[in-house]
């Protein structure tokens, strides 16, 4: 299946939710790492490998779905981006019968 499989209108709504999905995708590891900042029984070294071991391994999730939006990588990013739960069904709803089935079948079959 090309990207050109799939209508420009999927296209655009994919490009209307893009930046809501990365602000939810930031919003929810920055809410992870509040606590880590402030777990006063370790020590101020282990808290900031603590944070950053978790984001090194968030960046790859991030990059994965958000990095290079192109109509290319469309779907392959929006399964991603949906097995991470950042679309509402409502906005999962938009998109046609087909892309939404791909989409979802997509994001079944990714193992990151």
């Amino acid at each position: 299946m090309t990207p050109h499989d799939f209508p420009e209108s999927d296209w655009k709504i994919s490009r209307e939710l893009h930046p809501p999905a990365l602000e939810r995708f930031c919003m929810r590891f920055l809410e992870k790492i509040e606590p880590m900042i402030r777990d006063g029984s370790i020590s101020q070294h282990q808290r900031y490998l603590k944070v950053f071991r978790f984001l090194r391994d968030r960046d790859d999730e991030l990059g994965h779905a958000f990095n290079d939006p192109r109509r290319s990588r469309m779907i392959v990013q929006l399964a991603a981006i949906h097995k991470y739960g950042l679309l509402t069904s409502d906005e999962l709803g938009r998109f046609t019968a087909r892309t939404r089935e791909t989409i979802e079948w997509l994001a079944r079959e990714i193992t990151r």
